[in-house]
């Protein structure tokens, strides 16, 4: 199965189908060269036959007008012993042989005196093979017949030297277009194999990978030399860019812990002051907010980053949900709402379970925000919450799902939900700074896994999918219902 799908991949790249395209006008380029050839070499040859037969004819009948049935018949005679191509037969009027080279003839042959030319096979004269050759056969007075030709041997064994010629050929096109895939394949493929190779390996984090070069010096080198150098900038970018993130967590976080300490202070030391104790409140909420957006920022970017210091281990992901499940229970219960897990035993999977927890809390905390049922609800009454975590095996893939059965998301909405900061409740009065999904899809991209909402009919399927094998086996495919990070 690997060999016909590798196969099929080869076939579908473009230095193959140039190959082939280059193969198919060599082919027949040289072909119609070939054939034009043969044809009018044909063509020429029996030109010069039917010329040569009617040069013959034309001296035999000035010999005949001079001396006569007996004249001709000395000359044929003559004629017909020399060696050469030229066919000559003199018979009476009962078919009897005067003179000439030929015998086997079909009477046929012998019967028609019209001087058409036609095609024949007789036998030489002393014996042998069958031949084929071109005649004009004439009726002289007195029953005579006299037939004229040209042994068709050297044209036959010409032609059979062009089929040979042509046969050849074919097999040194074929032979051709299986050294030009060999070539490809092992070199021009084998090259672009390696380079996305490199890439896939950048993109999972890995920023000191660069595209091969060989010395070569041709298209591939220069393409690779030039990509090269631009991943050295991108690298020195990047490592800046964790610098600055690495400043401003200390520069910036550090002071915002101070100033929440410094509020909780004096929130305990004013405790008759009602309006200072509100606003001291509120204060501190703000401020743990914005400690939790920051740190949710600087987590994406590392996870974004490549997160190389996320350690993978075994981990029985049913197992995990259900601990999620039993830890948001109580939860959903004090709001009114319900939640059930369902679980397949033995999901194993090489993940990060830290972050695999943290994502399936986000998508818990964001279906327990948003998939509020609407009033009247059918079991759990007006503005109830139903919430469903599932775990299932597909294949090679585990996924994690978190159903709702709020409004939704509308599919025009769906790629924009997992954008940083974006929130679709336009009045943005709910709590949340809008970076639960965009962190889930950072671990699901870290795991080599994908984010994919899907319509529940009512509500919303947030399904988190790993590959079992964990990070460098991508299951990401060409799934509608897939999010994707922007740009």
């Amino acid at each position: 199965m690997r060999t016909h799908s590798a196969t099929g991949r080869m076939f579908r790249t473009t230095a193959v189908k140039l190959a082939l395209l280059y193969l198919a006008a060599l082919t027949l380029a040289s072909g119609g060269v070939l054939v034009y050839l043969s044809q009018n070499t044909a063509t020429v040859l029996r030109q010069q036959t039917v010329e040569t037969i009617d040069a013959e004819i034309s001296s035999l009948a000035d010999r005949y007008r001079i001396a006569g049935i007996r004249g001709l018949v000395a000359t044929v005679d003559a004629r017909s012993r020399r060696p050469g191509a030229s066919l000559y037969l003199v018979v009476d009027f009962s078919a009897n042989q005067l003179a000439g080279n030929v015998e086997g003839l079909d009477d046929r042959v012998l019967a028609s005196g019209t001087g058409q030319l036609q095609r024949v096979s007789y036998v030489p004269i002393g014996g042998g093979a069958r031949r084929e050759a071109m005649v004009r056969v004439f009726e002289l007075p007195g029953g005579f017949r006299l037939l004229v030709g040209r042994d068709l041997q050297e044209q036959l064994h010409f032609r059979s030297l062009l089929s040979e010629a042509m046969r050849f050929w074919l097999v040194v096109v074929a032979i051709l277009g299986v050294v030009t895939l060999v070539f490809v394949r092992r070199r021009v493929l084998k090259r672009i194999d390696a380079m996305s190779a490199t890439g896939r390996r950048i993109m999972s984090g890995d920023l000191s990978e660069r595209l091969p070069v060989d010395g070569s010096g041709d298209e591939f080198d220069r393409l690779a030399v030039g990509f090269n150098l631009m991943l050295d900038r991108i690298e020195a970018l990047l490592h800046g860019l964790k610098d600055v993130s690495d400043n401003i967590a200390h520069d910036l976080k550090t002071p915002l812990t101070r100033m929440r300490n410094r509020v909780e202070e004096a929130l305990r030391a004013a405790p008759d002051d009602p309006v200072a104790t509100e606003a001291l409140s509120r204060t501190l909420e703000d401020c743990d907010g914005l400690i939790r957006t920051f740190d949710a920022l600087l987590r994406i970017a590392r996870l974004e980053a490549g997160a190389s210091d996320a350690s993978l281990e075994e981990v029985d992901l049913a197992m995990l949900v259900g601990e999620v499940a039993e830890l948001y229970e109580p939860v959903v219960e004090d709001a009114g709402g319900t939640l059930t897990s369902s679980c397949e035993p033995g999901l194993m999977a090489r993940v990060n379970r830290e972050l695999v927890v943290q994502a399936l809390i986000n998508l818990v905390e964001n279906a327990l925000k948003y998939g509020v049922e609407d009033a009247g609800g059918p079991e759990g009454g007006p503005g109830a919450t139903r919430l469903e975590l599932e775990a299932r095996a597909e294949g090679d893939t585990v996924v994690l799902c978190v159903r709702d059965h709020g409004p939704g998301i509308p599919d025009a909405d769906k790629d924009r939900a997992t954008r940083r900061f974006v929130r679709l409740e336009e009045s943005r009065n709910a709590p949340g700074s809008g970076l639960g999904l965009s962190l889930v899809q950072a671990v699901a991209r870290l795991h080599d896994g994908r984010l994919a909402l899907r319509d529940a009919e009512p509500g919303l399927r947030a399904e988190l999918r790993l590959p079992v094998a964990g990070r460098g086996r991508s299951v990401a495919g060409d799934d509608p219902a897939v999010v994707r990070a922007p740009g």
